[in-house]
């Protein structure tokens, strides 16, 4: 699995992300009462990373929104997506709004690696001029990821035209090489094996602006503000490397320190395995973190893509 991202732009089909859609006057209020991020803040020109977390202030998922033709659209993993929309329909009550399945109404390709935003900017005119900027055109839209990464979102039928704009220049890959760009750029996905494991500050959603703290109340927010405001983050998320052919798994956990755990995992180009993981940040600066017992294999922490971590 190495199409040599480095030196030619790639492409991938998105399709191990499932859509939930939400439609009708009350849509954003609604979702401003569930969800980590600002919805206001969510326009067609800009998408929000965010998150969904429980009473008890844990994930239950985190996401791409972002905004079609005036109706929100929530991009996650599609092993979420029926629960999910199962979870978030039984909070509707009275409010005019409608949630349903879209997955099957767009095209979602990754694109990225050298050339791809000026093969990107070919196509589309212009690129968003910064990450979950989002721009319109008559191909779809554009969003801006990161990681020098994008995203296309079309209409279904848009699917085989769009393919033949970018393969050409583009690379094909399959969704484990851009699972592990995502895993890079130090992006969070939760699974079904990590669901209820994390406030959103282990896994640094705030400090990839999706956590909003002045917007109001939110299922959640009470613990998810309290745990910020009382400096009580002791977790983080850390980008790290697994030597050897163990395949790590996302909730695996971790020896040498406690309340260890690998929230994703993806084999890497040149061997091994690339994880985002949850660790107490004394212990993480300690060092000695290894796969799942004390035999097994050292985790090796690169620069992160954090700032301030």
């Amino acid at each position: 699995m190495n199409p040599d991202w480095n030196n030619h732009p790639i492409v991938a089909e998105l399709v191990h992300f499932g859509l939930i859609g939400f439609s009708g006057e009350d849509s954003l209020n609604f979702l401003q009462g569930q969800i980590t991020n600002d919805v206001r803040q969510v326009t067609p020109q800009q998408a929000q990373f965010g998150s969904l977390c429980s009473s008890k202030g844990r994930m239950l998922a985190t996401f791409l929104l972002y905004q079609h033709d005036g109706d929100y659209l929530m991009e996650l993993p599609m092993d979420l997506r029926a629960g999910i929309q199962q979870h978030l329909s039984k909070y509707l009550l009275r409010a005019k709004v409608k949630v349903r399945d879209a997955s099957a109404e767009f095209v979602r390709l990754g694109v990225a690696g050298k050339g791809a935003a000026e093969l990107l900017q070919g196509i589309f005119g212009a690129l968003p001029a910064t990450p979950y900027g989002a721009i319109q055109g008559q191909n779809g839209m554009l969003i801006a990821l990161p990681g020098e990464r994008y995203e296309i979102v079309a209409a279904a039928e848009r699917a085989d035209a769009l393919q033949n704009l970018l393969r050409p220049a583009c690379t094909p890959v399959a969704s484990a090489y851009w699972d592990w760009l995502t895993i890079q750029a130090g992006v969070p996905a939760i699974l079904p094996a990590t669901q209820e494991q994390f406030t959103p500050q282990m896994a640094n959603v705030e400090l990839l602006g999706g956590v909003s703290f002045t917007k109001g109340c939110y299922t959640g927010q009470e613990v998810v503000a309290r745990t910020q405001h009382l400096g009580k983050v002791k977790r983080r998320l850390y980008l790290a490397h697994l030597p050897g052919d163990s395949a790590a798994q996302p909730g695996d956990e971790l020896a040498g320190t406690e309340h260890g755990m690998i929230v994703n995992a993806q084999a890497a180009p040149d061997g091994g395995f690339d994880v985002l993981a949850v660790i107490p940040m004394e212990d993480a600066e300690a060092g000695n973190i290894r796969w799942k017992n004390a035999d097994g294999p050292l985790l090796q922490f690169p620069v992160q893509p954090y700032a301030g971590l």
